[in-house]
């Protein structure tokens, strides 16, 4: 049986023998992601089948949600978590058509752009996710799960090149995961207010960090769609933020406010003093 790797639009042929995936060049597969180690997973294909270990790497590897601990054998349509990035295993009935079939040799396919070089001498720590991914039910949305998961393994690398004063790396770092949560909050997806809040305090330091207003506009779009005030930190960040951007849609935040008084009523005594600091936010953003 022939099986074949998908990975973006490409459709990598596997040979018998084993398959190397990490973030070094000297790998079969090199992904260009932090969040990768040098060695990270090892694919063995053979008459039987495919199997797949995690390589010791720093932040592991998860098939279809659950996080290896030993080799594990797979299937055609396994999902595969290396990173951030996600792969899967087509068997040899699977359509390709959509995707441009390679010859496997030594591919490097980048994705995103790595903080530390791939020859560190000195990995970085395990890094925490800044966001638990159970904040969204994998068995009701298994493709928002995946979103959330990304967000909060690089959340932490974002984290650590903020303080470093690389709030233009933070920026590329989230920009993708931040987007697809924002779209999925706009499409009325499910989304627990801790996932949104924490997604929402990123993207009010990265508008401060960098004077970039589409922060902001995420900000106002994910909580437009909640019907719900911002936190108090999150409005903190923001009034930082709206003092350095210039470039804020105004609309949209007092759409965002008209909502909030529609539903001021059925606010608690906190929730009230929030809308009040939301309404001072306008204001100072239309004196910009």
């Amino acid at each position: 049986m022939r099986f074949r790797l998908r990975y973006l639009h490409h459709d990598l042929e596997l040979t018998e023998g084993p398959f190397v995936i990490g973030r070094s060049a000297a790998c079969q597969l090199s992904l260009d992601d932090p969040l990768v180690s040098r060695r990270h997973a090892i694919l063995v294909v053979g008459e039987e089948g495919v199997t797949i270990e995690d390589d010791q790497s720093r932040n592991g590897v998860t098939v279809n949600g659950v996080r290896l601990s030993e080799r594990t054998s797979l299937s055609p349509g396994d999902r595969i978590v290396i990173g951030s990035q996600e792969l899967v295993l087509l068997g040899p009935d699977h359509d390709s058509k959509s995707a441009r079939r390679v010859n496997f040799g030594n591919k490097t396919l980048p994705k995103i752009p790595s903080l530390t070089p791939a020859e560190d001498p000195h990995p970085s720590p395990t890094i925490a996710p800044a966001a638990p991914v159970s904040l969204v039910d994998p068995e009701t949305n298994p493709t928002l799960v995946r979103k959330a998961q990304a967000f909060a393994l690089l959340s932490g690398v974002a984290e650590k090149a903020l303080a470093m004063g690389r709030a233009e790396e933070a920026e590329r770092l989230l920009a993708v995961p931040v987007s697809e949560i924002v779209d999925a909050s706009r499409e009325g997806k499910q989304l627990s207010p801790a996932l949104v809040d924490t997604v929402a305090r990123f993207a009010a330091k990265l508008a401060a960090a960098t004077a970039n207003g589409t922060w902001v506009d995420h900000v106002i779009e994910l909580y437009r769609a909640q019907e719900r005030p911002c936190p108090a930190n999150v409005i903190d960040e923001l009034n930082t933020a709206v003092r350095r951007v210039t470039a804020i849609d105004l609309a949209r935040l007092r759409d965002y406010v008209a909502v909030l008084h529609q539903k001021q009523g059925t606010f608690g005594p906190a929730e009230r003093f929030l809308v009040q600091r939301i309404d001072g936010l306008e204001r100072l953003a239309a004196l910009r």
